[in-house]
């Protein structure tokens, strides 16, 4: 990669969306129409197969000698993934710093119907050269609006799928009937409520309502924050929850499902929800919350996103499965709002078993900010410690 001397004038990493959806879901025919529109110039889109889309009444030229890379009449950028996605956009990336290839602004990755989002998610985030150039804007995931239900109810890729998306595609609305989208709907909005839902037929839809809606889009921390968080579409599901989470709390949405007879065991594994925390949150305490949650929960976790009041500063945090990407400290609060607000979604994992780890973070290792090793054993910290731990599963320290 020595290659690749800068990203741009701004200095910004280039955004990544992941577009996923289940086998025949319409998601072919979304990238098709959006590859044609004209704000996907600049834009390169990573797609598993051209003759899928079919893109000859588009093609505008070959850029360079490789057969798998297209120039398309809109300026959109279309190429093929190569050996595996971390090869793919490093050759993208080192063909752009070249200038052989036109200086995209963005990343479009097609998965595969039945790809499991989470490894994608994780290659984009562990890799040891990917986070410094490129970051991930968001998660879109198609739906079909008509064969939907029966897919989530079968199939546990599509409900998670569903589960980890920033935005959610409901598609082929022109032929299934009324109740049945507002059925698959309200599922979706319970599956995942921080997930916008656009209703849309024959792929038509403003990539903009797709596009450049993570934590670094637009430059505006405040209006990128609250629309990558969206903390608010759970205020309904945990008003029952005080903001102090210190203490144990009955974890009520793991049983609401048990009145949904017509859905799958499927949604009932998966849950969504959002902890506030009033009290600052101690660095070393986050830091051992972050190490024991990847390494005793991390399988359990499909998507972590949070703003935490670290010592009164902002930390933002974002975690699939068991990697957490480096906490970002931003330059000052996004608004008056000191709260810590973590997002999960989890697979087979309670609020409650959560909020239990949250002991963790009063945690303070060295409270003056030195450590003495002359200093006596401190048996009331020792046990502050266990039982934080303990919280975490019964691998932890007893």
């Amino acid at each position: 990669m020595s290659e690749i001397n800068e990203i741009g004038p701004d200095g910004r990493r280039l955004p990544v969306v992941l577009i996923t959806g289940f086998l025949g879901s319409g998601k072919t025919t979304l990238l098709s129409r959006i590859l044609q529109h004209k704000d996907m110039a600049n834009t390169a889109v990573i797609v598993n197969e051209f003759g899928e889309i079919g893109l000859d009444h588009m093609l505008v030229e070959t850029p360079t000698d490789d057969d798998e890379m297209v120039l398309l009449n809109s300026g959109c950028l279309c190429c093929t993934i190569r050996g595996d996605l971390v090869d793919t956009l490093k050759n993208l990336l080192i063909k752009r710093q070249k200038g052989e290839i036109p200086a995209f602004e963005r990343v479009v990755v097609e998965t595969t119907g039945l790809a499991d989002p989470a490894p994608i998610l994780l290659t984009i985030l562990s890799d040891e050269l990917i986070p410094l150039w490129f970051v991930l804007d968001s998660v879109v995931t198609v739906v079909d609006a008509f064969n939907g239900s029966g897919q989530l109810d079968t199939h546990f890729e599509s409900v998670k799928q569903a589960a980890v998306a920033d935005r959610i595609v409901l598609s082929k609305t022109d032929i299934a009937d009324k109740p049945t989208i507002e059925g698959i709907r309200k599922r979706l909005e319970k599956l995942n409520p921080g997930a916008n839902i656009q209703e849309v037929s024959h792929g038509d839809v403003d990539p903009y309502r797709l596009l450049d809606i993570g934590i670094e889009a637009t430059g505006d921390r405040e209006a990128d924050i609250k629309a990558w968080l969206r903390e608010d579409d759970f205020h309904d599901e945990c008003a029952e929850h005080d903001h102090d989470h210190n203490h144990h709390h009955h974890d009520h949405n793991g049983h609401s499902d048990h009145t949904h007879h017509n859905h799958s065991h499927h949604d009932e594994t998966i849950k969504s929800f959002a902890i506030f925390r009033d009290e600052p949150i101690k660095p070393d305490g986050l830091k051992l919350w972050l190490n024991m949650l990847s390494g005793f929960r991390g399988p359990q976790l499909l998507r972590v996103k949070g703003l935490l009041n670290v010592n009164g500063e902002p930390v933002v945090i974002h975690a699939v499965q068991h990697l957490f990407h480096n906490p970002i400290s931003l330059p000052k609060w996004p608004t008056d709002d000191r709260r810590s607000r973590i997002v999960f979604i989890t697979h087979d994992l309670d609020r409650s078993e959560l909020e239990r780890t949250l002991e963790a973070l009063d945690l303070d290792a060295s409270p003056s900010g030195e450590i003495d090793p002359d200093a006596p054993f401190d048996p009331e910290g020792y046990k502050r410690f266990v039982a934080a731990m303990s919280a975490f599963g019964d691998a932890a320290p007893k």
